[in-house]
């Protein structure tokens, strides 16, 4: 067995450093909205960029990550013995 072999492809991962980029953004969406004045409110916290955007694209970004668990290469022959 070779111990030098990666268990993912580089296809894998690329589409797992996309998805971990898609999270990071999503999170970079969802922050901010606070108030300068601590007694002052302010409604900035619900608008539609914090509420359904930056969740969805976390929820994208997760799904790419367990898409590029789950792909597998189309040139593995892990499950094929080799007789020399």
């Amino acid at each position: 067995m070779d111990k030098h072999r990666f268990p993912f492809s580089r296809q894998n991962y690329i589409f797992l450093l996309a998805g971990l980029a898609v999270v990071i953004v999503g999170f970079i969406l969802m922050s901010g909205g606070k108030s300068d004045d601590p007694k002052v409110f302010n409604e900035a916290i619900f608008n539609k960029r914090r509420i359904v955007l930056a969740p969805l694209m976390v929820l994208a970004g997760y799904g790419i990550i367990l898409v590029s668990i789950l792909k597998k290469p189309k040139n593995s022959d892990s499950g094929v013995a080799k007789q020399g």
